[in-house]
């Protein structure tokens, strides 16, 4: 019999960010306790070398001591403390690992790519937006690119891709505003890249793109916020967006210069540049993949660690 009064705290300790969720109750019925992002930037100046920033790694092990002090007072039962593709690749990774371990006594887990796109599909599920024809599920975070095609019962297909926002900013997004030919090279790029996923789609007909939480958090705020500045993201779990829309608000974003987008109230801090090249891998896989319905989900990889956490 699952506790229900269960209390579990998920880490995900991302390429941009760290997230902290302190969660209480059952999947279907929890209170959130703590919800904390934190932009530690993590990939800022080396994340194509492969090696955490002394200026970085300072604010990462700063972060995990003040996650530390949140879960003191929530005492909580249950930890899981996930990281992605920053840690995953840093030759200084473990170091990093090893030094929050001795100052937080926090153990972090690497997972791979395969394993993430498998706790983002939970996520998705928990969210309630999967359906019995097949879905396309896009993840795009700073050092990876996750995409799962599944349905209600099941994944199809599932991989990571070390393409995440972070990494392309620094490879393709080195003038503001980004010019015409580094587009192309950005699409050209994509089209190489990503050949097991336009193989594992032509086997599937699929006709929904749901974009997991991050820049598609930006895409729905940068679209709502104008209509209705009261719009709050929290209130929201799953939402669809009118093609049309995005497709306007995605081509001001990736005309935009740095200016336009750091004084725009529905960008936060740490994906004001990122948002560029985010925008340009969504349109990519819409025009490439022919897929009209966009949706977003604000649950992601540590809604579904917190799934498998809450079932058992």
């Amino acid at each position: 019999m699952a506790n229900m009064n269960k209390r579990v705290a998920v880490m995900d300790l991302g390429t941009n960010t760290f997230h902290l969720l302190i969660t209480e109750g059952s999947i279907a019925d929890h209170v959130i306790l703590e919800h904390e992002h934190t932009a530690v930037r993590l990939g800022e100046g080396g994340i194509n070398k492969g090696i955490i920033q002394p200026e970085p790694f300072a604010r990462g092990l700063a972060t995990m001591q003040q996650f530390k002090q949140l879960l003191n007072k929530h005492m909580v039962d249950c930890v899981r403390t996930i990281a992605t593709s920053a840690l995953r690749n840093a030759g200084n990774g473990q170091d990093f690992i090893r030094q929050v371990k001795e100052l937080t006594g926090i153990q972090i887990e690497i997972i791979d790519g395969d394993t993430e796109a498998g706790l983002i599909y939970q996520g998705i599920k928990a969210s309630g937006c999967l359906s019995a024809s097949d879905t396309l599920i896009m993840d795009i975070g700073g050092g990876s690119v996750e995409f799962i095609l599944g349905n209600n019962d099941g994944i199809i297909w599932k991989q990571s891709f070390e393409i995440g926002a972070a990494r392309l900013m620094d490879k393709f997004h080195q003038t503001d505003p980004i010019p015409t030919a580094s587009i192309t090279q950005l699409n050209t790029y994509l089209e190489e890249k990503l050949i097991p996923l336009f193989e594992a789609v032509s086997n599937n007909k699929v006709d929904t793109l749901i974009g997991s939480s991050g820049a598609f958090e930006t895409f729905t705020e940068l679209i709502e916020k104008p209509k209705d500045p009261s719009f709050r993201l929290k209130d929201v779990r799953n939402y669809l967006f009118n093609t049309d829309e995005l497709i306007s608000i995605t081509d001001n974003v990736i005309a935009s210069s740095h200016q336009q987008r750091a004084t725009n109230p529905a960008i936060i801090p740490v994906r004001v540049d990122m948002i560029v090249v985010a925008s340009l891998i969504t349109r990519f896989v819409m025009q490439r993949l022919n897929i009209a319905n966009i949706a977003m989900s604000t649950y992601s990889l540590k809604e579904g660690v917190l799934a498998v956490e809450l079932a058992h």
